[in-house]
């Protein structure tokens, strides 16, 4: 019976300072689950969490890889490959029996199976390419084509064997008594994957153009697809006629040879050969026959530009259903219901593909390549590893258990942890949590144990700032997985007090320009790109930050930085008092602004701190809210022009001399000017030169601008704009 559950989180009734808003920790997309620790679990792209396919070892063939498999009407499986240090070799898997060595074989390894109606099995070796026939107590060389590489054989309903090369890139038809030929040729350098469909139609993917061609059995060539990829390293032909091709790799050139996936053969000694495509669709050079070859396999670089999965319809209609940036597919089979499943390298993943938007990472295969992929009569799967070479069988049931540890979760400050719900169906089967905590950022022996959860759903592990969830699936008696698409962890954090980092007074005779009426208070949030997950963790603390001001004379300002660990919204109450008294007098209380103007001149002059104190109780209960308070470095109100005194003007000649000092009681003196007959301020220096001080004084000599009576004015400025005007009539 079916028991879908979901998370319904209740109030936390909690003593001490604990703020009130209850957060959610909630993962739910396939972005958070791939940061967790997988084990038997399987994860499908829109974030449902499900056991995986039953995955067993069979065989450890000992191989640096295994690249071919291939199975017979009586159930044998055959698993061919090769490598460095080993040379071509192929195993056999007999139903109930041991899995054991079949043969050894001429050249590096095998890259190619295929079995005849007579169950007679087809081995093609590389480099240098040979096709054996193997049959009990006899094993013959069955075709050479003359290519430097097979990469794959195919039988079709008349018995004909055809032959994939690469350099040249041909495919060659043999007839059962060996005899053959070049039946197609690409105009490409490699054959490099091909199928047979249900008319003995031949479909041929190719390197570096990356085309899939079609070929009649009357040796007719079309392409289906030139793909935006440079290989097609896999091919296979659905039931309903629907073509399924792998595309892998940039087709801008390499600028460097990629690590070497297949070395010269070991016999005999040959010169150094030019450069030739790897398993992967890059290039390589082959080191001299004198080199010694690698002692252990090597892992293949990836192609740049990760591969790309095509289904071109029965009526030739292509359409990419898949994609991933870092993977490299080598081969594409079906399960028993018909879906594709993808083996790629280099983390040895099988996916399913579900639809052209859905699909399922089903295993992460123990070795880092998973090369060939072979449906069996029972349902299961076959797959053939890489680096090391060995054989699993997945399916056809699920596992029995699979375990999920989530990444840590970090609730920013120390939190009281509430309910974990979660969205899903059991199907039968056993879902459980458990929880751990502590407060370090990665979990250690000083983190709290594993705890199930109480009876009520809610996490028993003790308050902190980290948190990780456990998910066991437990398989049904029927062998269902039960499947879990939403895990949610109400948590509490501890209310800590805000913090005001930083006040700035202004500059004098400025302010900030009013707020804009809001008549209807709104909220807003901000969700980040689809597939990258969502959570409710506190933000980074708003500070204040650039504005423009309005020069308004006599008003003064400050603006600050607060932040709330909580991000609780907080409110400001501003004060003022002067430096040599006690007692503080409000400017303006609850404020939401982190910034404040006012009118200055109804301050006498002096200097003065401001306080501004930042509460969070908009969030928090009256008992309970919390409050910070920081005191600006004293700040001087001057709203008082310079004194102008000793201003004269006596007749020189032809020229007026004038004298005069400035003081200012609070402020330096920043400019002085002049005018003669109302004319045009022109600029006068003190007699030091500099406007530093705040006295100074000045004589100038101004040349008269007419006979007969002359007016002159001076103008003195602080540097807090105050200005004053004096004048001296001169007859």
């Amino acid at each position: 019976m079916k028991k879908p559950l979901a998370c319904c989180f209740a109030g936390v009734c909690v003593l001490g300072l604990w703020a009130v808003e209850t957060r959610t920790w909630r993962q739910g997309d396939a972005a958070d689950f791939e940061k967790a620790s997988l084990k038997r679990i399987a994860l499908r792209s829109d974030g449902r969490l499900m056991l995986a396919p039953a995955f067993v070892e069979v065989l450890d063939s000992g191989l640096p890889y295994l690249w071919a498999l291939a199975r017979d009407s009586n159930g044998i499986v055959y698993a061919g490959g090769g490598g460095p240090g080993a040379g071509a070799a192929v195993w056999v898997m007999r139903p109930g029996a041991k899995p054991e060595l079949l043969t050894e074989l001429e050249g590096l390894e095998v890259h190619a199976l295929a079995v005849d109606r007579q169950n007679r099995l087809y081995a093609a070796t590389s480099p240098d390419g040979k096709v054996y026939r193997v049959a009990p107590g006899k094993i013959e060389v069955f075709y050479e084509p003359k290519a430097k590489y097979i990469w794959a054989l195919a039988f079709n309903s008349r018995g004909e064997l055809f032959v994939a090369t690469g350099d040249p890139g041909t495919v060659h038809r043999v007839s059962p008594d060996g005899n053959g030929s070049v039946f197609f040729d690409t105009e490409e350098t490699h054959a490099r994957s091909m199928a047979v469909d249900s008319q003995d139609n031949l479909i041929i993917g190719t390197e570096p153009g990356g085309l899939v061609l079609r070929v009649t059995p009357a040796g007719q060539g079309f392409v289906l697809y030139q793909a935006p990829k440079r290989e097609i390293t896999a091919l296979a032909v659905a039931a309903d006629g629907s073509l399924y091709a792998a595309g892998v790799g940039d087709k801008a050139p390499t600028p460097a040879p990629a690590s070497v996936i297949t070395p010269p053969p070991a016999a005999p000694p040959k010169p150094a050969e030019p450069a030739k495509p790897t398993l992967s669709g890059q290039l390589q050079t082959a080191p001299s026959a004198q080199a010694a070859p690698p002692s252990g396999p090597v892992t293949p670089a990836p192609p740049a530009g990760g591969s790309e999965i095509y289904r071109i319809a029965p009526d030739g209609q292509p359409r990419t259903v898949w994609r991933h940036a870092q993977e490299t597919v080598y081969t594409i089979a079906f399960d028993r219901e018909g879906r594709p499943l993808v083996g790629t390298g280099n983390r040895g993943m099988i996916y399913r593909l579900e639809s052209p938007r859905l699909h399922t990472a089903l295993v992460a295969a123990p070795p880092t390549q998973v090369t060939c992929l072979l449906a069996a009569a029972d349902g299961s799967v076959y797959a053939a590893t890489g680096n090391i070479g060995k054989v699993f069988r997945m399916g056809p049931s699920v596992e029995k258990d699979g375990v999920v540890e989530s990444e840590v979760f970090d609730a920013g400050v120390f939190s009281l942890w509430g309910r974990l719900g979660w969205r899903g169906d059991t199907h039968g089967g056993q879902v459980r949590f458990e929880t751990r905590s502590g407060n370090v950022d990665r979990p250690r022996k000083d983190w709290s144990p594993w705890e199930p959860l109480d009876a009520d759903g809610r996490v028993r592990s003790p308050r902190a700032r980290f948190l990780q969830w456990r998910l066991t699936l437990g398989a049904s008696p029927e062998g269902r997985s039960p499947e879990v698409s939403v895990v949610e962890v109400a948590y509490l954090p501890r209310n800590i007090a805000p913090v005001v980092s930083q006040i700035e007074i202004t500059p004098p005779n400025y302010r900030f320009p009013p707020q804009a009426l809001t008549l209807t208070q709104t909220r807003s949030i901000n969700l980040p790109p689809l597939g990258q997950g969502r959570r409710s963790a506190p933000p980074t603390p708003v500070a204040s930050g650039s504005v423009t001001m309005q020069y308004e004379k006599g008003h003064i300002g400050a603006r600050w930085a607060a932040s709330d660990d909580n991000d609780d919204e907080l409110l400001f109450k501003v004060e003022i008092r002067g430096e040599n008294e006690s007692e503080w007098k409000l400017l303006k209380d609850e404020l939401k602004d982190r910034q404040l103007s006012w009118d200055s001149t109804a301050f006498p002059d002096g200097r003065y701190l401001l306080r501004v104190t930042a509460s969070d109780a908009p969030d928090n209960p009256p008992d309970q809210a919390l409050t910070a308070t920081l005191v600006s470095e004293p700040f001087l109100i001057d709203n008082t022009p310079p004194q102008i005194t000793g201003l004269s003007a006596t007749a020189a000649g032809g020229r007026l001399e004038v004298r005069w000092q400035a003081q200012d009681a609070w402020s330096v003196i920043t400019k002085a000017e002049y005018s003669l007959n109302g004319g045009p301020w022109v600029v006068a220096e003190p007699t030091t030169k500099l406007s530093d001080s705040r006295r100074h004084d000045y004589r100038l000599l101004v040349e008269r601008a007419s006979p007969g009576e002359q007016t002159v004015a001076v103008r003195v400025t602080d540097e807090y704009d105050n200005q004053a005007v004096e004048k001296v009539v001169v007859r």
